[in-house]
Formats: structure tokens, C-alpha cells, sequence
């Protein structure tokens, strides 16, 4: 009976010392839980900024602490469309369908991308662009589908939609760290999450969850609330609006070129 205590307590020794010796946990804060779209929108600043919180101080041979930040918008299917040239015009031909792309992403290391966090931890936790497009179908004629991937990545790259930011989070004394995120004016309304990961020599050791509201408010709440609950009374409104405006710049020009 003796013997077998002392066996059990081993064991016990033996998994204490395989689990970590540390925990690092996140606290996060943001300059703002909602970005508000009003008709003068013209894009946001989003300040991260966090602390991390430990129980014990990390081993000094231990390798340096490094944080990935991701911001993603609703995810919506996207159909890619490749053009060439058809008797001297610009057609479309092939095309793929992307199941589930986010409408805004962004990602941001406090180091180089290689020295923040391994492939195989990417791969798990879905980080960078490429892995938070989901899944391409294609037709058949279709051989290259992450030519399409590649191309949805650079045309919104372009449009600042997907913003990979190598070194733009601040890390100090591994335990303050801060960021700075651009949100462009044709932000999506919905919520959008946002992931911390705490790493060290290329693996996730930390992480944290939270997000963010984009909500349209005042006159741009109301046209998106009356499309999509009366149809036909938007409609109408748009073209009474149309015939309004076509008759006061036709009046305009009439009065210029007469007087």
C-alpha cells in the first residue's frame, strides 16, 4: 500500500513538471469597441494596446516573447473572375467561387513573420491571409486554384481591405505591447473579431478573443434598414430622387447657357 503511494505521487511529479512552468495570459484594451459608418466616413484608426500577465517570470533561456494581432470582417462568398483578351477586347473566362473570404483582414507581428510564429501553428489557428480564405471550388477546366486565392489576396491588398503589418506591434520589456490598425472607408457592417497570440520561438503559448461592432448610424443606418425591410419603397425613393436630380442639373445648365 506503501509502495503503491509513493507511485502515485511520483506520477504526480512527473506530470507537474511536464506541464508548462508558466502561464501567459492577455489583457487587452482598444480605443474604441465600436466603429460607427456615417455618410462622412472615411475610414478609422483601431489603437490596440494590452498587457501580459504571467504567474512566474519565464526562464531566461527561454526564447523572446513575440504577439500576432488579427482583425477579420464577416466572412462571404467571392467569386473570382479571370479576363483575357478576346479580339482585341477584355472578356471574362474562367472563374472560381470562394466559399468563405472575410470582407476585411488584417494581421500584425511584432517581428518578421518567420520569427513570430511557425507554419505549423499558422496552419492551426488559420493567422495568416491565405489561411483565413476558406475553401476555392472551381470548375473543372479549373487546374491552379490558389492562382485565384492569390488574386482575390492582391486585388484587395490594393484596396486595403488585407493588410499584413510585419513589425507594427510595439512589444516592451515582454509585457506592454501596443498596434495601430487602419480600417478603410469601405468597411462591412457586422462584427468583426479579433485575435491576440502570444509566441515564443514560433509557437503559441497565449491567446485571447474579443471584437468589435461596425454599425451604420444616422442617415446611412436608415437607407440600409428601409433596403432591406421595403424593397419597393426604396425603389421608389431612389428614382423620385434620380428624376429630382436630372431636373435640377438640366435647370442649372439651362439658366447658365441662357444667362
Amino acid at each position: 500500500m506503501r509502495a503503491l503511494a509513493m507511485t502515485i505521487a511520483a506520477l504526480g511529479l512527473s506530470l507537474a513538471a511536464a506541464l508548462p512552468a508558466r502561464a501567459e495570459r492577455v489583457v487587452l484594451g482598444l480605443s474604441q469597441a465600436e466603429v460607427a459608418i456615417s455618410t462622412r466616413f472615411d475610414g478609422s484608426d483601431l489603437l490596440i494596446y494590452g498587457a501580459i500577465k504571467r504567474d512566474t517570470p519565464p526562464p531566461a533561456d527561454a526564447p523572446p516573447l513575440e504577439v500576432v494581432l488579427t482583425l477579420a470582417g464577416p466572412e462571404m462568398p467571392v467569386v473570382v473572375r479571370r479576363k483575357a483578351r478576346r479580339f482585341g477586347i477584355w472578356v471574362n473566362t474562367e472563374s472560381a467561387e470562394v466559399d468563405s473570404a472575410p470582407s476585411y483582414y488584417a494581421v500584425a507581428t511584432s517581428n518578421d513573420w518567420s520569427d513570430t510564429i511557425s507554419e505549423t501553428e499558422n496552419l492551426r489557428h488559420g493567422i495568416s491571409i491565405d489561411r483565413a480564405i476558406r475553401y476555392v471550388g472551381a470548375a473543372p477546366e479549373v487546374t491552379d486554384r490558389q492562382q485565384y486565392i492569390s488574386a482575390l489576396m492582391r486585388i484587395r491588398e490594393a484596396e486595403g481591405r488585407y493588410q499584413r503589418l510585419e513589425r507594427a506591434v510595439t512589444l516592451r520589456e515582454e509585457t506592454l505591447f501596443d498596434a495601430r490598425l487602419s480600417l478603410p472607408d469601405s468597411l462591412t457592417e457586422g462584427t468583426y473579431p479579433m485575435r491576440v497570440f502570444l509566441t515564443r520561438g514560433g509557437r503559441v503559448v497565449g491567446s485571447l478573443e474579443t471584437q468589435i461592432e461596425v454599425r451604420k448610424v444616422g442617415l446611412e443606418r436608415w437607407l440600409y434598414n428601409l433596403a432591406q425591410t421595403q424593397a419597393l419603397l426604396y425603389g421608389i425613393l431612389s428614382l423620385a430622387i434620380a428624376v429630382v436630380a436630372g431636373w435640377v442639373a438640366s435647370t442649372v445648365f439651362r439658366l447658365l447657357r441662357n444667362g
